[in-house]
């Protein structure tokens, strides 16, 4: 293969016998090299291979402009995450978690510390982002020799949400306020604490991420008429109340009206999680 674009010392670009750029690092590959030289083979530790130009370029922007410790760290805590989740990432990722690891450094050097408005919510919401979070801040301390504070593994646990979503940092947060925000209002509702350890508690959650993801992009659910509606509303009258709450919460906070539909499985999801707490509290 022949080097397309030197980048820097560690990271050239190169056209594969498919005519698609490829980002190669290698400690020294790029070293007194020039476009079309040969590239040394036996250097290559890494290749990229985007799908997306725009990606590629943005990537190729960044990897020329911090040292190639930080993306080998980054490369590291992608894959380890993707184990743990289970499945492959949307490639801006490693541009979005590259950037932010290199960027959270200097700020820390120079003492400069954000607090993560949402950590306790990350903490509950997204147990293994978050899981994925703590991790990559061991990571970083082992390759990179810089210890950051628990707030920034709960900003690193947010881009895997957003990466498995492939949606923009900023919808990210505000669908996790609107889980959120639901969340509570079903406690208060029906004034109880939900167990966090239960099944109907993770289907509910999981409803109420898809559920958050339509709200945030405005995406339409089905409108006509469940014959399943009505019957629902009167078997659970507390629950559906309740479902009326969250809608007028949606129209207020978010200008979105929800469909029938969406009431009868918010209907649903909240008795069954909240069915086992009633109980016991009546029974107190």
């Amino acid at each position: 293969m022949r080097i397309s674009q030197v980048l820097n010392n560690n990271v050239v670009t190169v056209i594969d016998s498919g005519k698609q750029e490829l980002v190669v690092m290698g400690r020294g590959i790029g070293f007194k090299k020039h476009p079309d030289d040969l590239i040394d083979e036996a250097k290559i530790e890494k290749v990229f291979k985007l799908e997306s130009k725009e990606i590629s370029d943005r990537l190729t922007a960044l990897l020329s402009d911090i040292p190639i410790e930080y993306m080998e760290c980054s490369d590291e805590i992608i894959r380890y995450a993707q184990t743990v989740l289970g499945s492959q990432l949307h490639d801006s990722i490693y541009i979005s978690l590259t950037d932010h690891i290199h960027f959270a450094i200097e700020r820390h050097r120079q003492g400069l510390e954000i607090k993560n408005a949402l950590l306790w919510e990350i903490k509950k919401l997204y147990r293994k982002e978050y899981y994925i979070g703590m991790k990559a801040l061991q990571m970083i301390e082992d390759k990179l020799g810089v210890s950051l504070p628990e707030d920034e593994g709960g900003f690193i646990a947010l881009h895997f949400v957003n990466s498995q979503l492939n949606g923009q940092m900023s919808e990210t947060v505000s669908m996790t306020n609107i889980v959120k925000d639901v969340l509570r209002i079903v406690t208060r509702h029906f004034v109880i604490e939900l167990d966090e350890e239960s099944l109907n508690y993770f289907r509910f959650l999981t409803h109420l991420k898809f559920f958050a993801q339509r709200v945030v992009s405005g995406a339409a659910s089905e409108q006509g008429d469940s014959p399943l509606h009505d019957m629902v509303k009167n078997q659970y009258p507390q629950a559906y109340a309740c479902a009326l709450k969250i809608q007028d919460y949606t129209r207020k906070i978010h200008q979105r009206d929800l469909s029938n539909e969406e009431l009868l499985y918010l209907t649903i999801h909240i008795e069954r999680v909240t069915k086992k707490e009633n109980a016991e509290q009546n029974e107190a």
